[in-house]
């Protein structure tokens, strides 16, 4: 089923603060909070789907990119980051929201159990350059990155200071009872888990810094600022789970075709005996060089297509096309026998510009062809 527009999710309109956009979110994860609603899926997933929007709209980098490429822009194709947020990943919101320090606070607000909720390693981001041929079919990518893994051998125990549950209560005495507040266990840092035992080059924490080979298959149709996610590929956590991949999209400019959406456009220069006369000729495109034809009396500035010729659309299966811009290139320098040879036919009817209302001004080619 296709996501819902994240701004309908809400129930805000693109225009709203970074406030109001808190406040909705905030009503749904109350209205839909699973303590709430024991036992019931279709609640659940509008928890989830509220928490997603938020986790995009929230984030200004996260809000410009969805507004210019919809879902695709933030992760949602070609089998990285789209599947929708986990469980841990939306009580790890609730600091933000209700402004405590995670799920636990929220929990209590319910009177549910708000016990130690899953921690998350960070996410590691690199920038992957791609030349348009790269970009316009989807290409496998290998790519070296370092992670803090868990090293060989490591063992855990339970935190003494909060018996494992990753948070340490404190119960204040007020005019209207005992209020009881929790927070990270600064010891373990809210995994409930300390190191016992490590070998020599392992951290305090029982990571250690590895390289790896990551294989990374980059869907036809990416755009320069686009950022797919690969979850589990980033920085592990003792006790937790590990942080996502976050590949941003860079496009090296090709030299000879230029990207508009889905379509290439290549200016093609053409002698004026060429677009007289017609002529046969071969030109690039992403897939290698195709010949075409120039029609006898091709006037400069027609525009010519390919189609199928262009860039995959990253949501079907689609092709955008290849338009061709013929420009009659007029010589700068003559010899005295060729101006000889120009002069005679100056006066010729036939070399007259009369284009008459057959011929289409820019603007009609141009709506003609966008």
């Amino acid at each position: 089923m296709a996501k819902r527009d994240y701004y309908e999710v809400l129930g805000v309109t693109k225009s709203a603060s970074a406030d109001e956009i808190k406040k909705a979110y905030r009503k749904l994860a109350i209205q839909y909070h699973p303590d709430k609603n024991p036992d019931n899926p279709e609640a659940e997933d509008k928890f989830k789907e509220a928490a997603e929007a938020y986790e995009v709209l929230s984030n200004p980098e996260k809000k410009q990119r969805y507004d210019q490429f919809g879902h695709q822009g933030v992760g949602g194709a070609g089998g990285f980051g789209g599947g929708g947020m986990n469980m841990d990943d939306i009580f790890s919101q609730f600091g933000d929201i209700f402004g405590g320090g995670g799920g636990g606070g929220f929990g209590s607000f319910f009177g549910g159990g708000g016990g130690r909720r899953t921690k998350k390693g960070t996410n590691l981001r690199v920038k992957m350059k791609l030349t348009l041929a790269e970009i316009a079919n989807g290409v496998e990518k290998k790519i070296k990155v370092k992670r803090h893994l868990i090293a060989d051998g490591v063992t855990f125990k339970s935190c003494s200071a909060c018996q494992g549950s990753g948070q340490v209560k404190k119960v204040v005495n007020t005019m209207l009872g005992q209020m009881v507040s929790a927070s990270t266990c600064g010891v373990c840092g809210g995994s409930g888990q300390i190191v016992d035992k490590k070998p020599a080059d392992a951290d305090a924490r029982g990571l250690i810094v590895k390289e790896e080979v990551i294989s990374i298959n980059i869907p036809g149709g990416v755009a320069e600022g686009m950022q797919l996610s690969m979850s589990g590929k980033g920085n592990e956590i003792p006790g937790g789970i590990a942080g996502d991949l976050l590949i941003v999209i860079e496009e090296i400019e090709d030299k000879v075709l230029q990207r508009d959406g889905n379509n290439v456009i290549y200016d093609l220069y053409v002698s004026f005996i060429d677009a007289a006369l017609g002529a046969s000729i071969e030109v690039p495109t992403i897939e290698g060089k195709v010949k075409i034809k120039i029609d006898q009396g091709t006037q400069s500035g027609k525009m010519l297509r390919l189609k199928g010729k262009g860039i995959k659309d990253i949501n079907g299966y689609t092709k955008g096309d290849q338009l061709i811009m013929v420009n009659v290139w007029t010589p700068t320098h003559l010899s005295k026998e060729e101006k000889e040879a120009l002069e005679g036919l100056r006066d010729s009817d036939n070399f007259k510009p009369d284009p008459g209302n057959s011929e289409k001004s820019f603007f009609d080619k141009m709506k003609e062809f966008f």
